[in-house]
Order: structure tokens, then sequence, then C-alpha cells
């Protein structure tokens, strides 16, 4: 390619990496977040490592440091700016900048809408939407001084289609707004050097999703419903992430990109 601005050629492998680049994971403390540190790590990423509970960030911390991974550990509740602020003033203290923000944290709660109380769906909505756009005004502040940086939104497939036989109003609602989120921040950052874009994950273990993991009848129940048969791997995540977060995505934004076994396509 010659336009100006163009990548110079180069290998795929080198398109993908995150060497040296310093990355913030919210959520990280298990589950999905946890694994795509992993995975971020092994694409030679530095990475802040931030959620609610420092003893899990801390042991995952020294796992990555033996793996010759550099990463620090910081509590932080997405829900408080002033805990996200904080975040922010560590990472900069600790690694003067910021490359990628991947916003993971969230929460659910399967209820039926006739059932679910105010206070209930104000809490979710406040993690998976309100506190993921703190995070991305806060650390896009920083990347828009920087003229450059990448945020990835995990959103959901609930973001993209109902769900109806496990209800979750609110969490379906806040991922919806989340993918539209990360359209118009996309739309508003582009020529400013910030790229914004989403995952809608499908089924994947976790903490969030153990009860359904746990009962044969619900699992058989994704199985059927999921052109592939079966629910997403460990590690089936992190292709996706490193693509939006890497310049294997520079022309790439505001999209999202379902990762959901086929979910979304019948």
């Amino acid at each position: 390619m010659s336009a100006e601005g163009a990548l110079a050629p180069g290998s795929p492998g080198a398109l993908f990496s995150l060497s040296g680049r310093v990355v913030v994971v919210t959520g990280a403390s298990a589950g999905i977040g946890a694994d795509l540190a992993e995975g971020l790590a092994g694409s030679g990423a530095r990475l802040v490592l931030a959620a609610r509970r420092l003893d899990r960030l801390e042991e995952l911390s020294e796992a990555l440091a033996a793996r010759g991974c550099e990463s620090l550990a910081v509590a932080c509740d997405v829900t408080d700016p002033e805990s996200v602020d904080a975040l922010v003033a560590r990472t900069r203290d600790a690694f003067g900048r910021v490359d990628v923000l991947v916003n993971n944290a969230g929460i659910t709660e399967v209820v039926p809408a006739e059932d679910e109380t105010l206070e209930c769906w104000d809490g979710i909505v406040a993690v998976n939407l309100r506190g993921l756009f703190v995070c991305c005004q806060r650390f896009g502040r920083v990347m828009l001084a920087q003229e450059r940086g990448a945020i990835v939104n995990v959103a959901s497939m609930l973001g993209l289609v109902g769900s109806g036989q496990v209800p979750q109003a609110s969490y379906a609602a806040s991922k919806g707004g989340v993918i539209n989120l990360t359209r118009e921040l996309g739309a508003q950052w582009a020529r400013r050097g910030v790229r914004v874009n989403a995952v809608a994950p499908g089924w994947f273990a976790s903490e969030m999703t153990a009860d359904m993991f746990a009962d044969e009848r619900s699992q058989k129940w994704m199985r059927n419903r999921t052109p592939m048969g079966r629910p997403g791997r460990p590690g089936e995540l992190i292709g996706a992430v490193l693509y939006l977060a890497s310049d294997a995505s520079s022309f790439t934004t505001g999209i999202s990109i379902p990762v959901d076994g086929g979910w979304t396509v019948v």
C-alpha cells in the first residue's frame, strides 16, 4: 500500500503484536477477564489488572510474572469515578501512558422483567454501561492527548438479540447500550487517533454463567441453540480482542464482533 499513513509491510504476527504496549483490563480477577489477560500477556503486553478483588488480581499478576509478563494489580470499582481516576493515575505513574483499554467488568441477574427491582436494574446498568462509559471517558482523555489508543469493550451477544428463556432485561439493555456507545465513541474519536470497538461473546464458562454450566439441562439448551453445537472454550475470545487491540485493525472502528458460535445468525 502506498497511501499516506499506511502500515509498512511486515509479518502478520507483527500486526497482532502488543509487545511493550500498556494494556488495562477491567474485571480481570476471574472468568473472561482473567482469560483475556493471559492471552494479552502472550502477545507481549504490559498489563494493568483491575477489579474489586485485589487478592485475585495479585495471584494472577504473580502467575503472569512467572511467564515474564510485567503487570500491575490495582483494586478498582468502575461504579466509582474516583476509583477509575485513581486507576488512570496508577497506570500513568507506573508506565507513563496507556495504549489499550479492555472494558470487561460486568454483572448480571437472571430474573423475569416483571419481577426485577429498580435497585437490581440500577446496579447492573451502573457497572455494565455507566461504569464502562466512565472508563472509556477517563482513559479516552489520556489516549486523545497521546493521539493514539484502542479501546475494546466486552459487550454480549445479548446486546444484539434477546434471550427470553434466560430473562435478563437489565443485562441485555446495558449490553445493547455498550454496542451503540461503541459506535458513537468510535465515530467521535476516529479522526483523533483513538479507535473504539467491541466483542460480543456468546456462552463462555465464567462466574457469571456458573449456574448455567452446572445444570445439564441448561447445557443441552445452549448446545442445541448454538449452530456450532457447543459453548465457547477458554482462549476462543482472545483472537478477536487481539485483532481490535492491535495494529491489525488500524482501519477499523465502531464495530462489534460476535464471538458466539453462530448464535446471532439464526
